[in-house]
């Protein structure tokens, strides 16, 4: 895989901590209610869940898009949350029956939206 360096990211709190990362995925702007989800594995199933609608998720497993995404494993039609905070994002995935990785799953639902995912 070529190498594709990463543009920067920042989060802003309410109280103006700012937290300043690497964007991946479809870049944007979004806003939201910031939650977490301790999970080491289901993020897709996470990211699809109608109980995470609009909010900025942080995951607090380590890697997260390191088995990629399979159609199989979805909670409803299209993507939940408004944004993801992760510490390790992987666009490599291992899984060899998956059909993208997140970074393209992102992407493709943020065609013709003006929402972040």
């Amino acid at each position: 895989m070529k190498y594709t360096e990463k543009k920067p990211a920042v989060l802003v709190l309410e109280d103006g901590t700012i937290f300043q990362g690497k964007a991946a995925g479809a870049i944007g702007t979004t806003s939201g209610e910031i939650c977490f989800n301790t999970g080491m594995t289901g993020y897709q199933e996470i990211f699809t869940d109608p109980s995470y609608y609009g909010q900025i998720l942080v995951a607090t497993h380590v890697h997260i898009g390191n088995y990629g995404i399979h159609a199989t494993e979805i909670e409803s039609e299209n993507i939940k949350i408004a944004g993801l905070v992760c510490r390790s994002f992987n666009v490599q995935y291992s899984r060899k029956n998956a059909q993208s990785s997140i970074e393209e799953y992102f992407k493709e639902f943020n065609k013709g939206s003006d929402r972040w995912y």
